[in-house]
């Protein structure tokens, strides 16, 4: 692909530790426009009603719960070619996913698109590499967003199972804390490698319980994400896993819980068919023995 030579007019929403990712990347070669709800230390946020409309790309570097609320605002300012992309991993308070939100948002003909993978924000923000898969209907989406990001070390593939990389994303922000646990606990190596195994499965059948296709789970949105967040000592959900096997639960917040309270809020899907999702889901409302409670988990999935 050859390097375009118009900078696109791209819109950050957000201006947390994604949101200086994606300007790290992208100041010195698109026109940005950066907005902040809540800017800090004397940061100029961009009017939203003046950025929104000359925007070419939105990125929507905000958590899940305010999607809905900002897509209702921006919604009828944009160009009917502006491509929206979401990094957002989480369900928001109605259990709905990113996707779900923008298809609900949006007209039907404005594109959108999400940007999965193992994209560390600290990573990217000292130079060094990032992948993601982008998940849209239509190949002008993805020519767009690789453009957008031509000659950064940000590298992405295309994929059009938009359903089975968000649950991918969502779901191994769950199954990263047990790896955190096993850590704490000295499991060990032979642990961790079949938490991989047991994860990886439990993904595959949910994803495509929610309408994913079959091995979605298996590249860089799930398999490549989830150990990165499962095994990286910066990972929130990895220290939310230490953090319960010390017996400090008085801080355990993050997507990872969230998307375990939607899950049983909405009946989503029957966890009964998955033990290490519902292990994870025990360990959380009752932080005991932890110990012992994966032992008793490992007893009864081998012994069964």
């Amino acid at each position: 692909m050859t390097q375009m030579t118009n900078k696109l007019n791209v819109l950050i929403l957000g201006y947390g530790e994604m949101g200086q990712a994606m300007e790290y990347l992208l100041k010195e070669r698109q026109q940005l426009a950066i907005w902040e709800k809540y800017p800090q230390n004397n940061f100029q946020s961009a009017e939203l009603d003046e950025a929104a409309p000359n925007a070419d790309i939105v990125l929507f570097c905000l958590p899940v719960n305010p999607h809905r609320e900002v897509v209702e605002q921006i919604a009828p300012m944009l160009k009917k070619t502006c491509l929206c992309v979401s990094i957002a991993k989480g369900l928001d308070e109605a259990g709905q996913t990113a996707a779900q939100i923008f298809s609900d948002g949006f007209k039907a003909d404005q594109p959108y698109a999400l940007l999965y993978g193992p994209m560390i924000s600290e990573e990217i923000r000292a130079g060094r590499y990032a992948f993601a898969q982008l998940g849209c209907n239509d190949t002008h989406a993805y020519d767009s967003i690789r453009a957008c990001f031509h000659n950064t070390r940000l590298y992405i593939e295309h994929t059009s199972d938009i359903t089975g990389i968000s649950w991918s994303v969502i779901l191994k922000n769950v199954y990263a804390m047990v790896f955190g646990m096993a850590d704490e606990l000295q499991l060990g190596d032979n642990m961790r490698g079949y938490l991989a195994v047991a994860a990886l499965s439990e993904l595959d059948q949910i994803a495509r319980r929610m309408g994913g296709q079959t091995g979605s789970p298996y590249h860089l949105a799930g398999l490549g994400d989830l150990i990165t967040t499962a095994t990286s000592e910066d990972s929130h959900h990895h220290e939310l896993g230490r953090m319960l096997a010390r017996g400090e639960i008085s801080n355990i917040s993050g997507e990872g819980p969230h998307t375990l309270a939607m899950v049983n809020k909405f009946q989503l899907f029957n966890t009964v068919d998955f033990p290490l999702f519902q292990l994870i889901h025990h360990i959380i409302e009752q932080p005991k023995d932890i110990h012992k409670e994966i032992n008793t988990y490992l007893t009864e999935t081998y012994d069964s």
